[in-house]
């Protein structure tokens, strides 16, 4: 059995996009990426609509955490 943070997946919700209008679009939910060094320096690292990943300030967002059961059934 996988331990339960694998059986995650991790959302961030867009609260603030100032300076990043092109990328982020407030009240939109962005796939999160497990990213050690950039939580130590206060960001999050999220897929944004182009399906690239990119490192913003947790600030700017609340981030969830959903079951994959939950996933296959949306």
């Amino acid at each position: 059995m996988k331990a339960d943070h694998d059986q995650l997946i991790h959302f961030a919700l867009c609260l603030n996009n100032e300076g990043y209008k092109a990328s982020l679009e407030v009240g939109k939910l962005y796939r999160m990426i497990a990213d050690e060094q950039a939580t130590a320096h206060g960001l999050v690292r999220i897929v944004d609509g182009s399906g690239e990943d990119y490192a913003f300030s947790t600030n700017r967002s609340i981030q969830s955490h959903y079951r994959k059961m939950w996933k296959q059934f949306c």
